[in-house]
């Protein structure tokens, strides 16, 4: 009943009229002589009613929520209407007692928070605005004393609902087209906090100018009370409250400085699409309020934050009805501030910088906020005031005050929405000036910089080409400071471009794009590397050509920033595979005519292209690319088109490891490519009658092979179908030699357990029949897969067959054909390689049928199944009476190419294991030929192994003293070749040796002076010549030498070892 009643009376109240109202306020009073027998129908007992409720809820601790609630509800429905008056009046009537106004106050502060209802915080901000800018209504008569008088207090209290709004502001956006649009209830939060945070400055001006004692004494009472009448529910709220009310304002406002942050985040999201003057003004003002928090929490950063903000957020609002009427105000304002500061400054041209920038954000705030028509009766009205001033500043050197400068007189010159960069700006007045901003180009100075960008801006929207051809003729000259200013209009014209969401045809691209490769020679650095950035961000149709011919410009500087600019090109277009297919057709056309430029302009002739200067970019660039399947396709067609053109077969094998990604893609195109191509036969061959025609027919063969994507997992059927026509053409007798051997190591590239079933069959068949050429093809897939998978391929079971293959291959009686001798050759390197592959595993598994070695043991480190160890013995073997010498040496061949072959990493292990047997093998072996052969290995194993022979060379040495007093020859020259190695190998095998060099002297003097072998005199000779560099001796051997130590160190000597006479033996040139 009590509620209906509440209603009632509110009810009756905000529909009376303003003057009615006021009238009944006036006759109020609590007397009895007062007429208490009126209906609540009338205003008179309606404010008595309202007063007596009141009060009792103040009493009893009640929330006010039964009048607040109907009196925002009543703002916000008839806030364009006259009534809207009545709340303020009602609330001014109710805030004239001082317990009524802190209750009341209060409730009202924190029912936006209390009340989770968006009708209800919409008519709160539009009622608390109302409130805030009581001085701003019409009939101003009608506040008396509730308002005014505590003001202060109230600006206190509802200082604790900054956050809520803060948080209203922040929700209340929605997106649209890429840009965030505000709701409703978002644009009245905001605009309430403006208001809010604005009374906080212009209170805090009042409360510093003069003291109000019966202020102080009614905050402290707030104080008091708000303890008392707020529910537990809102403790939090209390404390809040009990903290501002506490603050002097400019604190209050410091204390709000993030709330201040976000909004500005907000309201700048909001102006990006329709106000973008505004919106430059707005990131000035949230960079301000970030330094501002970073700076000092000092009383003077609370006074400038508070001044500052008086002003920002007056023109700030979005919905302000009394801008219009202030603005000319305002601007006649800041326009006069900037003149003051820049005319009382005239020496220091930096002085005040940051109080013009201040004003130069009001103009962006003030300016931005005008719509198209208005903004042009202000540019009418002060266009040649404003432009006067804004030049003025230009001769300051900070780069805020020019680019604050800039931005206006865009917005001036180029009409009020050519910052969205969706409009065809005005140029007619730009027209007007152009040749005047070009003369100020002829200085380095802020002007300079600021017309950079002014004339940029004309030269990209003009269609006319004057001004940017001024702009080029500038960046010829003579004149350093011009070609600086003139580079900088053409990046300032190559970033606009890049940023516009429209493209300017009439813009001369192909101009700039010259001019900026001249500039790659230009004597200033900063114009060199600043054109080198600049022509990535060019089409490369317009300069791709010149730029990779300049790559191989003989002048260095420009070679250098020529070859920085062509890899920016590439990984800015690392996904277009035009610009790639334009790279690679300049390159070939480049090989075809050798015509490179010189570094003053002219062509040298005859030159040869070095590809390589472009290709070692390629790494870089395929870093960057994201999506090679776009890629690939157009690459293959490319080189399935041209399949002579040797440059885009090098591009592939550059990008080889990355079409991995891509193998499925790869495969599909090569294997419908080469199924589509006629098999080679006898007739397809006597149809290619000519040299052309051959060629033509080898690279269409031959390039769909070289379109390899590295390793390939043949457990996939497609996979198969490749491996078939690749063995079949690696096998074909008719097939081109290139094409048999490149799918012979593609072949090789299959995993061991599909490539060695069937390659081991082939090579048992083609041994069994002598055909040389299937021989050669099987071992080259063989030794491919060693090297690639090592221990994956050398523990295949399969291999013992391929060992014993190999073996009766090289038991063929010696011939003097030449494919034999391939095929043996081959069949040497596939045992070497054989051994380099098990040397990687570190326990090799017994195997049944493997050749055990009698010599073996775990002490030699040689496992008795091993192919090192099948070598050895088969180099050693005197039992057995069918093995010839010639294999014998064919073995020691083996060891030799080991040497030449095994990684560095794996050569200490392969020393440890095989040195020991060859070292007693020498010794204990009575067939000269055997144990020459044995010393040749060692003698390749110092020269190869390196410091890995250091524990075995003091018994090489003493090895190679003994053979030179043998009686075969061949012995003596390979201990000769032996002791070379050993006293020209490193410090620290020289001094395992020094103890003996005494020794090695007397005999090699002996030897030099007595043998009959002229070839062994002269190497004696050779080694007796020595030249030295200092080598302490042990002390053992101190006594011995002359002075206490020897010299010696052999420096050069023109020894070559001699090949042996088998035909199956290597050459041993080291």
């Amino acid at each position: 009943m009590l509620s209906l009643t509440i209603g009632r009376v509110i009810s009756t109240l905000l529909s009376s009229r303003a003057k009615t109202l006021h009238q009944s306020i006036a006759r109020f009073s609590l007397d009895s002589s007062y007429n208490s027998s009126l209906s609540l129908d009338s205003v008179d007992e309606s404010l008595r009613f309202l007063n007596n409720y009141v009060r009792d809820a103040v009493e009893r601790n009640d929330v006010l929520d039964q009048i607040l609630v109907p009196m925002i509800e009543h703002s916000l429905r008839l806030k364009e209407s006259k009534r809207y008056n009545q709340v303020i009046i009602l609330l001014d009537w109710l805030f004239r007692d001082e317990v009524i106004f802190q209750v009341l106050a209060m409730n009202l502060a924190n029912i936006i928070t209390r009340k989770d209802d968006r009708y209800i915080a919409f008519g709160w901000c539009t009622l608390v605005r109302s409130l805030l800018e009581y001085e701003s209504h019409a009939d101003q008569t009608l506040f008396k004393n509730g308002i005014r008088e505590n003001y202060c207090a109230l600006l206190k209290i509802l200082s604790s609902s900054i956050q809520q709004l803060s948080y209203i502001v922040s929700k209340g956006s929605t997106l649209q087209d890429g840009f965030e649009l505000p709701s409703r209830l978002s644009v009245s939060a905001a605009d309430c906090l403006l208001a809010l945070t604005e009374a906080l400055t212009k209170e805090s001006e009042v409360s510093s100018s003069k003291a109000k004692p019966s202020n102080s004494n009614s905050t402290s009472r707030v104080v008091t009370l708000k303890a008392d009448h707020i529910s537990d529910k809102k403790s939090k709220q209390s404390c809040k409250s009990f903290e501002i009310s506490d603050m002097a304002m400019e604190d209050i406002l410091w204390d709000q400085l993030d709330e201040l942050i976000i909004l500005a985040q907000k309201l700048l999201a909001w102006s990006r699409k329709s106000r973008h003057l505004h919106a430059k003004g707005l990131e000035r003002v949230l960079k301000w309020l970030h330094e501002m928090k970073g700076s000092e929490n000092d009383k003077a950063g609370h006074l400038l934050l508070n001044s500052c903000w008086k002003h920002y957020s007056t023109l700030l609002h979005l919905d302000d009805r009394n801008f219009l009427q202030c603005s000319k105000v305002l601007l006649n304002q800041y326009l006069s501030g900037l003149q003051y500061y820049t005319e009382n400054n005239a020496e220091d041209k930096d002085s005040g910088a940051e109080t013009r920038k201040f004003f130069l954000t009001c103009l962006c705030l003030l300016l931005g906020r005008f719509h198209s028509n208005k903004f042009g009766s202000i540019v009418s009205e002060f266009g040649m005031q404003i432009s006067r001033v804004l030049l003025s500043q230009l001769h300051c050197n900070d780069e805020d005050v020019i680019e604050g400068v800039v931005c206006i007189l865009k917005v001036i010159l180029f009409g009020h929405n050519y910052l969205s960069g969706r409009n065809l700006p005005d140029t007619s007045q730009m027209d007007d000036v152009a040749s005047l901003l070009l003369n100020l180009l002829d200085e380095r100075d802020g002007t300079a910089r600021a017309v950079v960008m002014l004339v940029a801006e004309y030269c990209f929207v003009s269609t006319e080409d004057y001004c940017l051809k001024e702009v080029l003729i500038r960046l010829a000259s003579g004149n350093a400071s011009q070609r600086r200013n003139a580079i900088d209009v053409v990046s300032e014209i190559v970033r606009i471009s890049s940023n516009s969401v429209c493209v300017n045809t009439h813009v001369a691209w192909q101009e700039i794009a010259y001019r900026l490769l001249d500039c790659l020679g230009d004597e200033e650095v900063l114009i060199r590397e600043h054109a080198s950035n600049l022509l990535p961000m060019i089409d490369p149709s317009l300069m791709l050509s010149s730029l990779v011919r300049l790559v191989y410009s003989s002048d260095e500087k420009v070679q250098s920033c020529a070859t920085n600019a062509l890899t920016g090109v590439l990984r800015r277009n690392n996904s277009k595979i035009e610009v790639i297919c334009q790279l690679l057709d300049c390159l070939s056309n480049l090989q075809h005519n050798m015509d490179l430029p010189e570094a003053n302009g002219n062509v040298a002739e005859g030159s040869k292209l070095d590809t390589d200067r472009v290709f070692k970019l390629i790494s870089e660039w395929s870093k960057s690319v994201n999506d090679w399947k776009s890629l690939i396709g157009p690459l293959l067609d490319k080189m399935f088109s041209e399949p002579s053109n040797a440059i885009v077969v090098r591009f592939l094998s550059l990008i080889s490891e990355h079409l991995v990604e891509v193998v499925d893609e790869v495969l599909d195109r090569v294997l419908l490519l080469m199924k589509g191509q006629e098999e080679v036969n006898e007739c397809m061959v006597s149809r290619c009658d000519d040299a052309v025609k051959l060629e033509q027919c080898l690279f269409k063969r031959l390039c769909p092979l070289l379109a390899n994507p590295g390793y390939i997992d043949i457990s996939e059927n497609d996979n198969k179908c490749v491996a078939s026509i690749l063995l079949n053409r690696a096998l074909n007798k008719f097939e081109f030699e290139d094409v048999r051997k490149l799918a012979a190591e593609l072949c090789g590239r299959f995993h061991p357990k599909m490539l060695l079933p069937v390659i081991c069959s082939h090579l048992e068949n083609a041994a069994n029949s002598q055909d040389t050429m299937k021989i050669k093809a099987c071992l080259f897939s063989i030794c491919t897969s060693l090297v690639i998978r090592g221990s994956e391929t050398i523990m295949h079971p399969l291999m013992l067959e391929v060992r014993n293959v190999l073996e009766t291959i090289l038991l063929w009686p010696s011939s003097e054909s030449d494919e034999i001798l391939k095929a043996q050759h081959g069949c040497i390197d596939c045992l070497a390689l054989m051994i380099c592959a098990e040397v990687q595993v570190k326990d090799l598994p017994v195997n049944k049928t493997s050749v055990l070695v009698k010599d073996s043991s775990p002490e030699n480190g040689v496992s008795s199944n091993s192919v090192l160890s099948y070598v050895i013995h088969r180099l050693i073997d005197n039992k057995t009476k069918f093995i010839p010498l010639s294999f014998c040496l064919c073995m020691a061949n083996v060891l030799i190419s080991t040497c030449q072959k095994i990684p560095a990493t794996n050569k200490k292990r392969f020393a440890k294991n095989a040195l020991p047997l060859i070292i007693r093998s020498a010794k204990a072996t009575k067939n000269p030929e055997i144990r020459a052969a044995c010393i040749q290995i060692l003698f390749s194993a110092v020269y190869h192994l390196k410091s890995a022979v250091c524990p075995y060379s003091s018994d090489l040495f003493e090895l190679s003293l003994k053979f030179l007093g043998e009686d075969s020859e061949k012995e003596r020259i390979a201990g000769a070749k032996l002791m070379a190695s050993l006293m020209a190998s490193e410090d620290e095998i020289l001094k395992c040796i020094s103890s003996k060099l005494l020794e090695a002297q007397s005999v090699l003097l002996r030897v030099s002076s007595s043998d009959l072998s002229p070839n062994l005199r002269e190497m004696c000779q050779q080694l007796l010549a020595w030249k030295v560099t200092r080598i302490k001796l042990p002390p053992s051997n101190l006594s011995s030498a002359p002075g206490n130590c020897i010299w010696i160190r052999l420096c050069t000597w023109g020894i070559r070892s001699k090949a042996f006479k088998s035909p199956t033996q290597l050459l041993i040139n080291q």
